[in-house]
């Protein structure tokens, strides 16, 4: 049996007015991630409140994080209890755990989302992996020097570059033999690395000097070009977002550099108390998030006014951070 309902028009115009024009609740922005090294836990911080909503325990030392090709996961490297952590990056909720990760200190995907490679900073090794858009899938396990750092992987997805933080070297990985193709010095504790100049170029940042080192490895060979005087300490890379500088931390220095790609000179420099690590930038672009690895804070910079406007404190040693409502990497 069918039921017919009369509205009167006046109702229904009334109806029609209310849901085209009243505005719609707004949708809860994503969170910031903070990963709390040595309390192996991530900080889920609230961006309209500047509050910590809750705190996710994971294997022990989680240093870097990366989201996965299909944008579905947040994904917790957990170096210290061989794992991977996988959050949703809107809601925070755990999804799963992949265990049997060696060792994986820091990891990226590369472009073409085919190849995960990971850093094994305590075990010398970086595993080179086949992603096939659920599990990694280790192919081959490459000795590498001594506590390799940070990847960067070229945007044609055929070399990873990793650092070599206690011997003092960066190395080329060839993704599609997995084989080392060359080695060469760098300055003291190489670190953090970022490609530009369509991945001719690198900027490698030095933890145990002032600057970031600067190498062509447009050739067959690569070639140290120069070096960039930042501050000591120089660490990590966010770019800004706007195709034009890149920004570095220099955890000893306490404060934030902005390099112009063009010059690679320094443009501005930010003070960020507590030994500044990783950063974000907002979407919008004029927000930097830091961590502040030794005040157990992630710091939040007005970059129009060049200073720390908050604080809020996470855990113990908070190393990355990172939030899906984010500038273009």
């Amino acid at each position: 049996m069918r039921f017919k309902f009369s509205v009167p028009g006046r109702v229904f115009a009334a109806f029609l007015f209310a849901c085209l024009v009243l505005p719609s609740v707004a949708a809860e922005p994503p969170p910031v991630f903070v990963l709390n090294s040595l309390d192996a836990t991530v900080s889920v911080i609230d961006p309209s409140n500047w509050s910590e909503k809750q705190r996710i325990p994971t294997g022990k030392e989680p240093h870097h994080l990366y989201l996965s090709p299909d944008e579905s996961s947040l994904i917790v490297a957990n170096s210290g209890g061989d794992s991977l952590t996988f959050l949703d990056p809107r809601t925070a909720e755990v999804q799963r755990v992949v265990y049997g990760i060696i060792d994986p200190y820091h990891l990226r995907f590369s472009p073409d989302m085919k190849w995960f490679v990971t850093a094994g900073n305590r075990l010398n090794h970086v595993d080179i992996y086949r992603w096939d858009g659920k599990e990694p899938k280790l192919v081959k396990r490459i000795s590498s020097g001594k506590t390799p750092s940070h990847i960067w992987i070229d945007g044609k997805s055929t070399t990873a570059y990793v650092s070599m933080q206690d011997s003092d070297e960066l190395v080329a990985v060839d993704l599609a033999t997995q084989t080392i193709r060359w080695r060469t010095p760098t300055g003291p504790m190489p670190a953090d690395i970022f490609g530009i100049h369509d991945g001719k170029t690198l900027l490698v940042g030095l933890t145990g000097s002032d600057g970031v080192q600067v190498f062509d490895v447009a050739g067959p060979q690569p070639k140290p070009v120069g070096k960039i005087l930042t501050g000591k300490g120089a660490h990590a890379f966010r770019s800004a977002g706007d195709g034009r500088s890149v920004f570095v931390s220099n955890r000893v220095a306490n404060s934030i550099s902005r390099i112009d790609l063009q010059t690679l000179q320094v443009g501005d420099t930010y003070p960020v108390p507590g030994g500044p690590d990783c950063m974000d930038v907002s979407a919008d672009g004029k927000t930097l998030y830091v961590t502040s690895r030794w005040a157990k804070k992630l710091s939040v910079i007005d970059l129009a006014g060049r200073k720390v406007v908050r604080q809020v404190p996470v855990g113990r040693s908070p190393h990355g951070v990172w939030t899906l409502d984010h500038a273009k990497r």
